[in-house]
Parts: C-alpha cells; sequence; structure tokens
C-alpha cells in the first residue's frame, strides 16, 4: 500500500494536469458510478488526505479515490498511447484539451458531495503531510491506547495518516524501539510524530525514498525490505515478522539487536512472500 508521501506526489501530478480545466471526458467505470458524468464541469483541484485522494469538482461534487496495493493513477498526454495496465483495469477516466487522468485498479472510486467528504476520511488522524498537521493531537492519539505495540498504532491512520509499512519500520529502527513495545513504555514518545513528519516531508519529492544518511541504492533504507541481510548499523542479521491483528497483519522488519523485543513479543513468521525487495540485490 502507497506510503503517504508516494499518495501526495500521485494527488500534486494530478493537480498540476487536472486543476483549473474544464472535463471534456469523464467515464467511471464500476456500476454504482456508470451513469455519473462530470463532464463540462471544471476541476477545482486535487487533495491528498493521509493516503486518500479527493478530486473536487466545481458543482460540490469530489470523486474520491483510494490505490490500496494495486491502483494508479497516470496521466498522458492527448496522443500518448496509453501504458498503465490493460483496458479492463480502467476504473475511471477523466479528461481535458490537454491532459487524461486514468485511474487503473482503483479498489476504491466514491462520488459524493464536497461537503461530505467526513464520510470517507472524517475518521483519520491528523495528515502527516497536510497544512493542518497538527502533532500535539497526533501524539494524544498514539497515547490514547497505551498498551497498542508501537508499530501497529503507527500504522493506524486513525492516529496520524499516512504512514505505512515502510515508515513504520524505519520509524521503529530510528527510535531504536522495537515494533512490539507498548507505546507507552516508549521513552520519549513526544518524537515519534516530530520524526515522522520529518522523514515524510524529506521524501515526499523524492521517487526514490532515503531515510539514511547515504544515497546508495542499497542502503537507502535502514532495515525495510534487509530481511536476511545485515543491519548498517550494527551487522546483525534484519528480521522480520507478521505484526497486527490476524486479518490486517503485516510484514515487519526490524534489527533484533538494535531494537530487542520485549520478551513476551507474538513474533509470527511472514505468511507469505515478502516482495523482491527482500532479496539480496544481484552482483554484476
Amino acid at each position: 500500500m502507497p506510503e503517504g508521501d508516494t499518495v501526495w506526489r500521485v494527488a500534486r501530478r494530478l493537480d498540476d494536469a487536472l486543476a483549473g480545466h474544464l472535463l471534456t471526458r469523464c467515464d467511471l467505470r464500476v456500476p454504482r458510478l456508470a451513469t455519473a458524468d462530470l463532464t463540462g464541469r471544471t476541476v477545482l483541484g486535487v487533495l491528498p488526505r493521509g493516503k486518500h485522494l479527493l478530486t473536487r469538482f466545481e458543482g460540490g461534487l469530489t470523486l474520491h479515490s483510494h490505490l490500496r496495493m494495486d491502483g494508479a493513477w497516470k496521466i498522458y498526454a492527448p496522443a500518448e498511447r496509453w501504458r498503465g495496465g490493460p483496458a479492463h483495469q480502467i476504473r475511471a477516466i477523466l479528461g481535458t484539451a490537454d491532459h487524461t487522468a486514468v485511474g487503473y485498479r482503483l479498489p476504491v472510486l466514491d462520488l459524493l458531495r464536497t461537503a461530505d467528504e467526513s464520510r470517507v476520511v472524517g475518521h483519520l488522524g491528523p495528515d502527516l503531510l497536510g497544512p493542518d498537521w497538527d502533532p500535539a493531537e497526533a501524539l494524544r492519539r498514539l497515547l490514547a491506547d497505551p498498551g497498542c505495540p508501537l508499530g501497529e498504532a503507527l500504522l493506524d491512520q486513525r492516529n496520524l495518516a499516512g504512514i505505512g509499512n515502510v515508515y513504520k519500520s524505519e520509524l521503529c529502527f530510528l527510535l531504536r524501539a522495537s515494533p512490539w513495545l507498548p507505546i507507552a513504555r516508549l521513552p520519549a514518545p513526544e518524537r515519534v510524530p516530530a520524526l515522522a513528519h520529518k522523514l515524510l516531508d524529506a521524501n515526499k519529492h523524492r521517487p526514490a525514498r532515503i531515510t539514511t544518511p547515504s544515497a546508495r541504492p542499497d542502503r537507502r533504507l535502514w532495515v525495510y525490505g534487509r530481511a536476511g541481510r545485515p543491519c548498517p548499523r550494527c551487522g546483525t542479521t534484519v528480521r522480520t515478522a507478521d505484526q497486527g491483528p490476524a486479518a490486517e497483519e503485516r510484514v515487519t522488519y526490524w534489527c533484533p539487536t538494535c531494537q530487542p523485543a520485549p520478551p513476551d513479543a507474538p513474533l509470527r513468521p511472514p505468511s507469505g512472500p515478502q516482495g523482491p525487495q527482500d532479496r539480496p540485490p544481484k552482483t554484476h
């Protein structure tokens, strides 16, 4: 699932291409929106809210989308060939005289009144990259459940919006804390919102995310994607385990030396493939 900085960049590209322009084509390919037509309306702007995208149109309407694991918005010039996937994966087409935005594999697509946006994003905590970022409120929400493991608290979008599995693992490492440590036992918990905001804000303009001082491709992240490889700080083998409720568990990466787990931590081996980033890079 994309992190908040990725969604921020998607929103910016969509806004640059569509905002202020009249919609000349609209095709929403989900059954409940099959008869909806926004053609003739001006696009007012595209805003990110955590991991959600809100495309606003004149007349008080908002198209809400969420990328989850596989979704993508691609932008094309009038004569450019669409390359985001086969036609049957297209869920939305928004066209102006100069650009066409095509939404592929969008698992969430809703059309609602702009005044009702809170119905789909009102549950979210402070947005790490939003203009109304509030670290004090984020900290209050994080500490509202003092026994919640740090990794789970970071992923809960009701606490602070925008953190995904990458930043969860990297933040825990930088805090030198086990992802299974109850958040109330974390020394100086006020560091969490500040560090999370710093990381996402520093990366929002970068296509290649960096959380370490190194620009080497194999050293851009501390622990995420380094399962079975040495920790860049101490050399201990980085480990992985599933974390979270059974229906929501996500793979967590951590260094058992830099981040010793509590004795009662429920360490469960990852239940499925962890992706090519977990394999050592090829040598040439």
